[in-house]
């Protein structure tokens, strides 16, 4: 007996009876396809959006908050900035280069559909271990997709991180956060409004590629090379070209306010763009399915619908502007194509000829604001209390110079294949702590004279032991990050990796993890614009750890001169600020010990909001020549990455044995002063109730901890460079 249709389409029992109940009878098989994609995971956060109401999305600085393409905030002077991050996971396992293209051109095309022009990418990239072959794989054929299509269509991937670990094997986390500028007055939202309005489709032709997409690749698992094989026709084909051309086309057409809304064409193709246009703003649509502009002559309604065919934008234009805007499309050589008209009512139909029969008819808010919301069952793990019993601290090191060499790691190999400096704004670039980009007025071009800054941040070690303050904890990272660059933080996204939602302890994760989040949000004073939930990030049977990735977007004031830095200079004397901890539960070494579990360190949101402040300050005020976070590594490696990048050793003295040196606990910064800064230094922080503990001397060719280790530093180099060489190949992704 052969499956139920709407079985083979991702959609459970239940959910068919409430399609029956919605539009009292049984759907075609259009509409089940055309709800099928609407009601996935990754369209309709079914199983996250009762968690994510608990986030703080509203501040002082808030235009657009969740629910958009993006997030947009004003930062003054009449300019707003857009921000998204989103993630291609489940593609780029199947077909890593094409998947993590296409992640970029998707998260474009939510920058400039609210009408900013994208002008920084970031990618923090997971991936299984480095003597694994397919993950290896993997990581080459991701890096090389990204370099592709950012370099192409002329965005400058700025930053991002790199994870390598055992959890992600068979299943990469590919997450991208873009940013874009905008003047206020351009801003636009994806919704259609104007009875007898047109919908444009704007783009590349519609094929059979990403047909599913979002159903099939993002609401399952993977079982094995053969199943993965099988889904690979759902992987949408990127063309960088045409995308450069589409955001010229479409910035152009919104300067000159010719579109009533504008819609980009991601998950679940045309079903997504008029349902949720038309949901938005209260109207219906017809759709002309015979009208769209295709590749193959044969594509069937179904396919033409839920077709994730990459490069297409849906622009809802007054037929007294279509001339224009026909005019501007061809001009920029992009492809333009009535398929649809604004209706009384909230009806979505799609029709064979205009007038021709209807093919499917549904309303557009059941596609769009009806998916079901699931309570899923939630429970701690069975071992959650024993694990937390555990502790690190009576693990030995026989020798903790081999042990930090061990972990370090220069990620050049992967940002050096990207074009960082397109547009000419970026004043710290990869491999800091945080981005940093000139602000430009978007309508000038001029230089503002402030900031924007970036980071992306996630632990998954942290937030295996416990999601809530593991959570935090990486929010805590990330403020500190911005801070070593000068820079008051302003909006949060963030993109929530976890397991099978099916799986009460991967709920529980989720759910704690949000309130994590949410604690830290309102701990800090920062409200959530926008996210992502990846859900079924899972491989033959396995769950990945919790991984949720923080982007923080901050504002420098006044950009008068290029921040420290990590590079310390002879004769500098080297300090931490924060409290010292001996805390090793969630390290990267207790990890590589085969130790895992413990309780997390104790997190003070006030004491780290002091830290990052007073950081803050000794950066405006040009007291420290170097400042860098203490997070995966500890203070160990903080100091070993300072000491690489100036090509000076250091001979320190304070730090409490190897659990000093590796412990990763919250709150704490590693700056280098010059003597004669010193009091000054110790001053400003006795006065914001900061802990300043003198490590040492930045000097000579070797690295040395009292009672500790001494190594060259020409060692601590060879380990930092080769690593990712060594195991990747040569910059190609023939390794």
């Amino acid at each position: 007996m052969s499956e139920p249709i709407h079985r083979a389409l991702g959609l459970t029992d239940d959910e068919a009876e409430e399609i029956v109940s919605i539009l009292g009878r049984e759907p075609n098989h259009l509409e089940l396809a055309m709800y099928s994609v609407m009601w996935s995971e990754h369209c309709s956060y079914k199983s996250s959006r009762l968690h994510l109401r608990r986030l703080p999305t509203e501040g002082d600085a808030v235009l657009v908050g969740p629910g958009e393409n993006a997030g947009v905030l004003d930062v003054g002077d009449g300019i707003a900035v857009a921000i998204r991050i989103e993630s291609h996971n489940h593609p780029s396992a199947i077909e890593p280069a094409q998947g993590a293209a296409t992640g970029v051109g998707g998260i474009l095309r939510d920058i400039f559909t609210m009408g900013a022009r994208p002008i920084a990418i970031m990618d923090p990239l997971r991936f299984g271990p480095l003597d694994d072959a397919r993950s290896r794989w993997i990581a080459e054929g991701v890096v090389n997709g990204i370099s592709h299509y950012g370099n192409a269509v002329g965005v400058p991937t700025v930053g991002g991180e790199v994870v390598f670990d055992d959890t992600y094997t068979g299943n990469p986390l590919v997450n991208v956060l873009c940013l874009g500028v905008l003047p206020v007055e351009r801003l636009v939202l994806g919704q259609a409004s104007g009875v007898g309005n047109l919908a444009v489709l704007l783009g590349s032709r519609t094929g059979r590629d990403g047909i599913g997409g979002v159903s099939v690749l993002a609401s399952a698992g993977f079982a094995d090379e053969e199943a993965d094989a099988a889904k690979r026709p759902s992987v949408q084909v990127g063309d960088p070209f045409e995308e450069k051309r589409l955001i010229e086309a479409c910035l152009e057409l919104l300067d000159a306010g010719l579109a009533v809304g504008i819609q980009d064409l991601g998950g679940a193709g045309l079903t997504c763009a008029t349902s949720e246009t038309a949901s938005r703003g209260g109207v219906g649509m017809d759709v002309d399915v015979t009208a769209v502009p295709l590749r193959e002559a044969d594509l069937e309604p179904f396919e033409i619908m839920t077709s994730e065919s990459q490069e297409r934008m849906l622009a809802i234009v007054e037929p007294s502007h279509l001339d224009e805007v026909l005019s501007i499309c061809e001009r920029w050589e992009v492809l333009a194509t009535v398929i649809g008209r604004v209706t009384d009512g909230n009806g979505l139909r799609i029709l064979d000829g205009f007038d021709g029969e209807v093919l499917a008819e549904v309303p557009a808010p059941s596609l769009h604001d009806a998916a079901p919301l699931y309570d899923r069952p939630m429970a701690a793990p069975t071992e959650l209390r024993e694990r937390r019993l555990r502790d690190p601290s009576s693990l030995d090191c026989a020798d903790p110079g081999a042990d930090l060499v061990a972990l370090l790691r220069d990620d050049s190999w992967i940002w050096s294949q990207y074009d960082h400096q397109l547009f000419l704004n970026t004043v710290v670039g990869p491999g800091a702590d945080a981005t940093l980009l000139r602000l430009k007025d978007p309508r000038t071009g001029a230089d503002t004279g402030r900031g924007l800054a970036l980071t992306t941040d996630g632990n998954h070690r942290w937030c295996a032991i416990d999601p809530r303050v593991g959570t935090a904890m990486v929010m805590a990272e990330s403020l500190l990050n911005l801070a070593c660059v000068g820079a008051r933080p302003l909006a949060v996204v963030n993109c929530l990796n976890f397991g099978n939602p099916e799986h009460p302890e991967v709920m529980w994760q989720l759910s704690e993890a949000i309130d994590g989040l949410a604690e830290a949000c309102r701990g800090f004073g920062l409200p959530v614009v926008g996210g992502n939930v990846s859900l079924y990030n899972e491989s033959l049977g396995a769950n990945i750890d919790p991984t949720p990735v923080i982007g923080l977007l901050g504002v420098v004031d006044a950009l008068t001169s290029v921040p420290p830095g990590l590079a310390w200079n002879e004769g500098d004397r080297i300090m931490v600020l924060g409290e010292p901890s001996r805390d090793l539960t969630g390290s990267i070494w207790a990890k590589n010990q085969g130790f895992e579990g413990g309780t997390l360190p104790t997190l003070d949101l006030a004491a780290v909001s002091s830290v990052a402040d007073l950081s803050r300050l000794l950066v405006e005020r040009r007291l420290v020549s170097a400042v860098h976070d203490v997070s995966s590594g500890g203070v160990g490696v903080a100091i070993a990455e300072m000491a690489i990048a100036a090509g000076v050793g250091c001979r320190l003295a304070r730090i409490d044995g190897h659990a000093g040196l590796f412990s990763e606990a919250s709150g704490r910064v590693v700056v280098a002063v010059a003597s004669d800064d010193m009091a000054t230094v110790e001053a400003l922080a006795a006065g914001a109730g900061v802990v300043v503990t003198r490590l040492g001397l930045a000097t000579g060719d070797r690295l040395m901890v009292k009672n500790l280790f001494d190594i060259a530093l020409t060692d601590a180099i060879d380990g930092w460079t080769r690593k990712l060489p060594d195991a990747l190949g040569a910059g190609t992704t023939e390794g």
